[in-house]
């Protein structure tokens, strides 16, 4: 089998099981099986695979058509220009993510540590790491997570500080000048409506928040007023349809709450201040 007739056999099995972007799915797949880059698929399509990169190929096509992530099959996943390492310990970083990074840039005013709350691959805490220079702490409930976190904190060069936790629960008083998160916010009923890619494969941990979706938010929030130093700052992601409620939660201590949204034009941080 050739790399072109490995291409072609395996776009249309992805077609025709309705896996989106068919052909691009197949040539991040044969690159995984054959280990090169995209490139070299085009700039040798008379290649023979192997027998082992046949066996892979055939596989990790086998793999995607039952609906496991692209993702967790090649093991990768750029986010903010970086690619990071995942597993089916932590979710998936997703790109409408870099807003909640975005957001935090324009934040930052150098005062405190960065804390990331639930940080899973480590997306946001290693990308603030590698853009500020700023001290980052970065926590999460999941050991295996946290052990995925920190081998791509030590990939890419980043420091971070990673602390096993609930949340907020082992920080100090007054520590963080910023502090950010992408947080479970799926309701428990509303489980059978997601993509079988996410219910299936993704941490349930860092999917569901509990009944109404809003618990996480709630705690967050709750205990980000004695987790910031006075004037720092908290930066959200929203889940759809969620920024008036998480921002009915802000307490009278919170001053400058903004919206910022995603390309679609749908609310997806929230960032507010706390009163000095």
């Amino acid at each position: 089998m050739t790399v072109q007739t490995a291409l072609q056999q395996g776009s249309r099995l992805l077609e025709e099981g309705a896996v989106p972007a068919s052909r691009l799915t197949a040539e991040v797949l044969l690159c995984r099986a054959l280990e090169c880059e995209r490139a070299h698929l085009y700039s040798h399509p008379e290649q023979e695979l192997s027998d082992l990169a046949r066996i892979h190929y055939g596989r990790y096509l086998y793999e995607r058509l039952e609906g496991k992530p692209t993702q967790y099959i090649t093991g990768r996943q750029e986010f903010y220009g970086h690619e990071f390492v995942v597993t089916p310990a932590v979710l998936i970083p997703r790109p409408e993510t870099e807003h909640v990074v975005e957001t935090a840039l324009s934040l930052w005013n150098e005062g405190g540590v960065i804390v990331d709350v639930g940080c899973g691959s480590g997306a946001i805490a290693i990308t603030l790491a590698l853009e500020l220079g700023a001290e980052v702490w970065a926590t999460d409930i999941s050991p295996t997570a946290l052990d995925v976190a920190a081998a791509n904190a030590r990939r890419l060069g980043a420091r971070v500080q990673f602390l096993a936790c609930d949340l907020t629960s082992a920080l100090a008083d007054g520590i963080a000048g910023l502090l950010v998160s992408n947080p479970p916010y799926v309701a428990l009923g509303d489980r059978e409506g997601l993509q079988r890619e996410v219910r299936d494969y993704e941490p349930h941990v860092a999917l569901f928040a509990g009944e109404t979706g809003m618990e996480i938010y709630q705690r967050i929030v709750s205990d980000a007023e004695r987790v910031l130093r006075p004037g720092g700052a908290m930066a959200l992601e929203l889940g759809f349809q969620s920024s008036e409620a998480v921002r009915a939660m802000l307490g009278p201590r919170w001053r400058d709450a903004r919206l910022a949204p995603d390309l679609a034009g749908i609310p997806r941080v929230l960032a507010a201040t706390l009163a000095s």
